[in-house]
């Protein structure tokens, strides 16, 4: 009897993410990790601040960064407000700051919070009626002169719409704003570049299609903009020399170290590790065939059933993920709770549900979420 757990029907990648031997590698990690730091010596620290710079070094390699330009963070939320919190005044105060309406919700909880006690004033791009996502071009002719700094959606994590991202640069670097672009929902499956187009800061998870840990975010900041930059989220590891402990000549470290704060939090970035390893091991565009593959039947498949797209059709505007709106008579919890039963696991955002194959999803499983589906809607 097949195994219906075995992962050739997850379609979770827009969420966690899996791949082959996850769980041992992490458990192995791990156990390393508590032999050190609990072995009456000094080679704790040595060790796992080693292994944050590998964990470093990956994310760097993944997005093109210079040495010196990408740290780590708790989340993205945490990733925006430390670099929001190091802008000079200028960037922000009396300006706007433009992020889309299809943005994710904690940074625009953020974002929201913070513009009244920093200056600026908080405009969302609108979607348009019955719409799924905010259109690029909206986004353009909300972009004005007055715009300081611009937050975008590379994939959305509600329709798995891709912005043009390097037309939305292009227009940015006229505007004279200050650039960042929020990469969770695509890293590790689609390639990005943070010097092609140039965008001044990046920000992103290690869950998702980099099947790494929660806590485990990562901040991109460029050269430039770092040197410009001092955080007030800061503390004795944003300096060159962290024992310098003269509490009247604190000064900032030269590169992204200037947006740490306190002492570094480890065990997120180490346990993403081996996921990052297994990662940089596989040939990306055999995993990105596999995904376009897959998310083709699945949408060929909802079309059939007279399911509505939430997502763009075809993989050219679109992400990783074919999101579908369910027909309000078939409760999406129950519908959930009907594939669990049959080994299958998705999720839905209100009567959206989310499918987003990955490396451990087979044609056999996405066939058997489509009978499901069919059998249920």
């Amino acid at each position: 009897m097949p195994d219906l757990h075995d992962g050739s029907a997850y379609f979770l990648y827009h969420s966690i993410g899996q791949y082959p031997q996850k769980a041992a590698d992490m458990a192995a990690a791990l156990t390393d990790f508590a032999t050190c730091w609990g072995t009456a010596d000094t080679n704790q620290w040595g060790y796992a601040l080693g292994k944050r710079a590998e964990f470093i070094g990956h994310w760097a390699r993944l997005i093109g960064a210079d040495p010196g330009t990408v740290t780590t963070t708790e989340n993205v939320t945490a990733s925006l407000y430390s670099l929001i919190g190091a802008l000079e005044a200028a960037h922000l105060a009396g300006r706007k700051v433009l992020v889309a309406g299809d943005c994710f919700p904690s940074v625009h909880f953020l974002l929201a919070g913070l513009a009244p006690r920093l200056g600026f004033e908080l405009v969302t791009v609108p979607l348009r009626q019955g719409a799924s996502w905010a259109e690029d071009e909206d986004i353009l002719s909300h972009w004005d002169d007055s715009v300081g700094l611009a937050l975008l959606t590379w994939v959305s994590s509600t329709s798995s719409h891709r912005s043009d991202i390097a037309m939305l640069a292009a227009h940015g670097h006229q505007k004279g704003s200050l650039m960042g672009v929020d990469i969770t929902q695509a890293a590790g499956l689609l390639p990005f570049d943070v010097k092609a187009p140039e965008i001044d800061f990046a920000i992103s998870t290690s869950l998702k299609w980099m099947c790494g840990s929660p806590g485990a975010g990562m901040l991109y900041v460029k050269p430039a903009l770092i040197a410009a930059c001092h955080p007030e989220f800061r503390g004795w590891f944003s300096q060159p020399d962290p024992f310098s402990w003269d509490f009247d000549k604190f000064s900032y470290a030269p590169d992204i170290r200037r947006f740490d704060n306190g002492t570094p939090g480890v065990v997120a970035a180490l346990a993403s590790v081996p996921a990052m390893e297994w990662l940089a091991r596989q040939d990306a565009g055999r995993l990105l065939a596999h995904n376009r593959h897959l998310t083709a039947l699945i949408e060929a498949g909802v079309t059939e059933m007279g399911l509505p797209l939430v997502s763009p059709k075809g993989p050219a505007h679109r992400g990783g993920s074919v999101m579908i709106r369910l027909p309000e008579t078939r409760p999406a919890a129950a519908l959930l709770a009907r594939f669990a039963q049959q080994g299958i696991y998705a999720d839905a955002r209100g009567q959206t549900l989310r499918l987003s194959p990955g490396v451990m999803t087979t044609e056999t499983g996405v066939a058997r979420m489509l009978d499901c589906l069919k059998s249920e809607v």
